[in-house]
């Protein structure tokens, strides 16, 4: 992921981005959801407001059918338009709602009024809300920064006073598959055989391991549930699997009052894409399988092939909050798991203590050295 154009902005997000707004019903400030509490609360009056059903999801979040979905056969409920502006200073693209016109770009601060472009998305089936405040994600990234050997010493304090992290529900799609898989392929046996070498002129009794293969064939199953792709292209993947596991079994059914107070990216990666990159996980763990069912000590594989049925999917948002610091000419990118705090980011060095530690290590080893020596 290269840096972004504009030194203030926080990633190179070219999809929409929504805001959920709710009034307040005793004094119509705005609401937002509060992680430490999982309601809605006014910070203007201090009014809080329970999100019908939260925490009270039982059943598992009902999935779609793949099939219809990469055919563009979902029913119209599941389905939703929306309406975007590109950012004119940093080509990020901000998502309107309602009779909004114009709003700020929550990446570069650049005033953005609506455009009439229109895109058709398959709405979201699931939210795991945040549990991770700002000041919780903040210190979070801040005891990070401070556990990275040769970060820069002032690179934490200027995060410390830097802008406020942004809170984004980043898409994501699950797929499921039950497969059923036959496959052939070969079973090695290792045996040892003695053999005359001669090594440094001298002739020796050396064991060497040869393999005996022999032909296998067979079947093995699995049900891969809830297989996770990342549906962003704006957050540099390598964080965001690293901010892996999540708890997908806290799934909340969706509703938009999760989103009050954060912003939501619409999905990059298509529904086919997506799947494809969950087939090849799925086609890892097989070829796994395969080597485990054919047993032996080697295992080659010549041919798998497997059905597939009981496709399903669905659309989820999964919450992380954001942090970019511009540091000495240098962007920095942090990314917090909105849920158990997990940090990822880009590593800072500091070329002072980099040198110190190179010279310490030197007059270390200079100094074990002459030991030796007097002891010699």
């Amino acid at each position: 992921m290269s840096d972004t154009s504009t030194p203030d902005a926080y990633f190179d997000i070219d999809q929409p981005l929504a805001e959920h707004r709710f009034p307040c019903d005793t004094c119509g400030s705005d609401l937002r959801f509060a992680p430490e509490t999982g309601a809605l609360v006014c910070d203007h009056c201090g009014n809080s407001e329970r999100i019908d059903g939260a925490g009270f999801h039982f059943q598992p979040i009902a999935e779609l059918d793949l099939r219809r979905g990469l055919s563009a056969d979902l029913p119209a409920d599941q389905m939703e338009e929306t309406r975007v502006a590109q950012c004119p200073n940093c080509a990020a693209q901000v998502e309107f709602e309602g009779g909004k016109h114009a709003t700020e770009c929550p990446f570069c601060a650049t005033p953005v009024v609506v455009d009439t472009g229109t895109n058709r998305h398959i709405k979201p089936r699931a939210v795991l809300p945040f549990a991770q405040t700002e000041s919780t994600a903040r210190d979070a990234m801040k005891d990070w920064l401070g556990s990275l050997w040769f970060a820069p010493n002032g690179l934490q304090e200027y995060a410390r006073k830097g802008r406020k992290m942004q809170g984004i529900y980043v898409p994501y799609w699950t797929y499921d598959a039950d497969t059923r898989s036959s496959y052939t392929g070969q079973r090695g046996t290792v045996y040892y055989v003695t053999q005359t070498v001669v090594r440094d002129g001298k002739r020796q009794q050396v064991r060497v391991p040869k393999v005996r293969w022999r032909s296998a064939s067979g079947r093995v199953a699995r049900f891969f549930d809830d297989v996770l792709v990342l549906a962003s292209k704006s957050l540099p993947k390598k964080y965001t699997d690293a901010l892996e596991p999540w708890d997908l079994s806290a799934l909340e059914p969706y509703t938009p009052e999760y989103l009050a107070g954060f912003r939501a990216e619409a999905y990059a990666v298509s529904l086919e894409d997506g799947f494809a990159e969950a087939r090849a996980h799925m086609d890892r763990v097989i070829e796994r399988d395969v080597k485990f069912d054919i047993g032996g000590d080697r295992q080659r594989v010549h041919s798998i092939n497997t059905d597939l049925s009981k496709l399903t999917f669905k659309h989820i948002l999964l919450p992380v909050w954001l942090a970019a610091y511009k540091y000495r000419g240098k962007t920095y990118r942090f990314v917090v798991n909105g849920r158990t705090g997990r940090v990822q980011g880009e590593r800072p060095y500091s070329a002072i203590k980099i040198t110190i530690a190179v010279i310490l290590g030197a007059i270390a080893a200079g100094i074990i050295g002459y030991i030796v020596a007097m002891n010699q």
